[in-house]
């Protein structure tokens, strides 16, 4: 090769670093003017450089499709009729082009349950393409697929499928059980953090801000899950009535009656849904247990026994699934209905016992909280050793009826009911004052708790 050829080939490397180099720099300089608008929110300024950032530089930065984001969700927000959907469309485009040069970065769950959110809310494309976005997202990537109203959004779709005769009524009954144990796992989270600050805080420890803000963003939290679940519940409606499961699995027995997943799901949906009156619930539980013995089939078997009035029978199945089962949500219902069965006769201090057993398992499940301060409220005459104390154990009874709102803000207005009427039954600020020396009050009897007495 001759000299001519040689510095032909090494001035085009040369001009062609200087030219990437130059671009690299241009990018750096762009990208820098565009983010630090965006950083302010002044996304007029912005606009303009980070979308050529977007264009010509497409891999720079992740910054880029956040920052790009954000800027196209304020326009979304303030935007009606036509150009809300032309901003939605740009955001969905936004994800897309995320999800292409940045797939590691970017969340599936977050990805999909987004953009069908936005096609839904601005009715983009057919029921079925909406329908298949959350479906995207729920399938692969369940961990990120968590906002409330996208959940609520994704099984009203399938129900409404459903009625366009597009999905089948068991899909249904499958996605309601998986939705509602993920909704519930949330709940069962965020009431654990909220009972363990709400303790802390009870028992004379100041929070810290961090610690406030925490309980607050639990509170609100739980409160959107506790909203959804009730709207999907709603949205479920009669086609999960008895009149409904009876016929479906009626039919779908003889064919069925050896798959256990599918025996599982009906005898759990007919023992949920109270129908276990109906024959072929003891059908489904005693093929059930022939084909593998197990803690639903224990738990099935004591609701046959305490309906036969069997109470010893019932119980002992009972105590076999509680053992038996792994979820914490399927142990706690269990529990629970051990503790009501012991609790209408009138065994107090093992229901209680029992109820905090549900509680361990599922922190959200207020309506523990509920029967145990009724219990100890029962009990204020019994377990009081004069009339100070007797009374004294209406705080104690409030303060459980105020713990089951908090973990459970479905039950608010009704803990809140109950705590007004325990309140109103105990000692008065005159009473507090014309017993300065007493703190606290040790409860005896089967209660065994100690309550503070309110500061005047």
């Amino acid at each position: 090769m001759n000299t001519k050829v040689l510095f032909i080939i090494a001035t085009g490397l040369v001009l062609s670093t200087t030219k990437v180099s130059a671009q690299a720099t241009d990018c750096a300089t762009t990208a820098s003017i565009a983010y630090e608008h965006a950083k302010v929110k002044n996304y007029v300024a912005a606009e303009k450089p980070l979308w050529k950032v977007r264009k010509e530089c497409p891999t720079y930065s992740l910054a880029t499709y956040q920052f790009g984001q954000k800027l196209l969700v304020s326009k979304y927000k303030k935007a009606t009729g036509a150009a809300k959907t032309t901003h939605a469309n740009e955001i969905i485009t936004l994800w897309k082009e995320r999800f292409q040069y940045f797939p590691a970065k970017t969340k599936i769950g977050d990805m999909h349950s987004d953009i069908g959110q936005l096609m839904y809310d601005n009715k983009i494309g057919t029921k079925e393409s909406q329908f298949a976005e959350f479906d995207k997202a729920y399938k692969n990537d369940k961990a990120n697929f968590k906002r409330p109203k996208k959940l609520y959004t994704y099984f009203s779709l399938f129900v409404d499928l459903h009625g366009e005769g597009k999905k089948e009524l068991q899909g249904i009954f499958d996605l309601y059980d998986d939705i509602t144990e993920k909704i519930e796992d949330e709940e069962s989270r965020l009431a654990k953090i909220i009972a363990e600050l709400t303790d802390k805080e009870a028992a004379g420890t100041a929070l810290s801000s961090k610690e406030k803000r925490k309980l607050k963003n639990s509170g609100i939290n739980l409160s959107a899950f506790s909203k959804i679940k009730a709207g999907i519940n709603q949205k479920l409606g009669e086609l999960a009535d008895c009149k409904n499961l009876i016929p479906l699995y009626s039919g779908q027995y003889e064919s069925k009656k050896t798959d256990v997943n599918w025996l599982k799901s009906a005898a759990g949906r007919m023992s949920s849904k109270e129908c276990t009156d109906d024959p072929l619930f003891f059908k489904l539980v005693e093929a059930l247990h022939k084909a593998e013995p197990s803690a639903k089939t224990a738990y099935y078997l004591g609701i046959l026994a305490q309906k036969d009035k069997k109470m010893t029978t019932a119980r002992k199945y009972y105590d076999q699934a509680a053992e038996m089962e792994e979820k914490p949500r399927d142990k706690a219902k269990v529990y629970f209905k051990i503790a009501e069965m012991l609790k209408k006769q009138g065994a107090k201090g093992k229901a209680r016992s029992y109820y905090r057993k549900v509680l361990k398992q599922r922190p959200s499940m207020g309506v523990c909280y509920l029967r145990i301060a009724s219990m100890i409220a029962g009990s204020a005459n019994g377990c009081g050793a004069d009339v100070f104390s007797k009374r004294a154990v209406y705080w104690l009874a409030e303060n459980y009826a105020r713990r089951a709102g908090r973990v459970d803000p479905s039950l608010k207005s009704t803990a809140n009911k109950f705590a007004a009427n325990y309140h109103a039954k105990a000692p008065t600020k005159t009473d507090i004052f014309n017993n300065p020396e007493k703190k606290s009050v040790s409860i005896g009897c089967w209660i065994g708790e100690t309550v503070r007495v309110p500061k005047l």
